[in-house]
């Protein structure tokens, strides 16, 4: 419980990654806010205890730094913001208008740095941290997803000036995700045998689990990363396979030693 005390504020906590990441930080014995346009299905809940919800459109700058003062008034404090809002639909990029992509841009760039602007003050009083949730298609192609890539690559980028600028009270570090099974993975991956095929391509031979995302997320939070900001930590099981290992037609058993 070496979080107990502490308040943190989960952005789109209510499902998938985002509530598996409220989830560790229960566990952790943290106070947990989650916030997303809608309410969870069902409490985000570990071990008895449960994430507050609170209703907030990121992309409204007032209702933002409203939201960030009353969680702060009402908790006494703020020690950690997880932006982990975010997300897009599958759109190549001549399918869609610059403006729809601007969107994907607002939401998974622009909403982060809104948040943690509104947070900041109340961070820097509890010398508290933010935790930036990135993606591997911030570093490697993402076609179908391109305007996320982008804007996940930002995220990064944001997130190492932030860790400068704002020194030594608060810390600033990112999570690059892979691919995690949550409840919309059939959308992206298919059926359970879809799943467990892409699961296969990762070297760890699965997808992450929220709760695996969580766990990395804490320890960024926590003491022990006390002397870690401006980092970029991979939580991708071991990354992708380079597909020319596989399409090369060179037999390599003699080779080995």
């Amino acid at each position: 419980m070496e979080l107990a005390g502490k308040a943190v504020v989960v952005t789109g906590g209510t499902r998938g990654v985002g509530a598996g990441i409220a989830r560790a930080f229960l566990g952790a014995g943290a106070d947990v806010v989650v916030c997303a346009r809608r309410p969870p299905d069902e409490p985000v809940e570990r071990d008895g205890r449960q994430a507050e919800f609170r209703p907030l459109d990121l992309r409204e700058g007032a209702a933002v730094r409203d939201f960030f003062a009353g969680v702060a008034a009402d908790h006494g404090r703020l020690d950690v913001l997880v932006n982990n809002a975010g997300g897009t639909p599958y759109r190549l990029l001549d399918e869609g208008e610059a403006e729809r992509h601007a969107r994907v841009v607002e939401l998974n760039l622009v909403t982060p740095l809104t948040a943690s602007l509104a947070a900041r003050p109340f961070l820097r009083a509890a010398h508290g941290s933010v935790v930036m949730i990135g993606s591997v298609s911030g570093v490697r192609p993402s076609p179908g997803t391109a305007a996320y890539g982008a804007a996940k690559a930002g995220l990064e980028g944001l997130a190492r000036s932030m860790a400068v600028e704002w020194a030594p009270e608060v810390r600033v570090n990112t999570l690059v995700l892979g691919m995690v099974r949550t409840e919309l993975s059939a959308l992206h991956y298919g059926d359970a045998e879809g799943v467990a095929r892409v699961g296969a391509t990762v070297p760890l031979g699965r997808l992450a689990e929220p709760e695996e995302v969580g766990a990395a997320a804490v320890f960024l939070a926590s003491p022990g990363a006390a002397y870690i900001s401006g980092a970029s930590l991979l939580v991708h099981g071991g990354g992708e396979r380079p597909a020319f290992l596989d399409a090369a037609g060179v037999d390599r058993s003699d080779q080995r030693g």
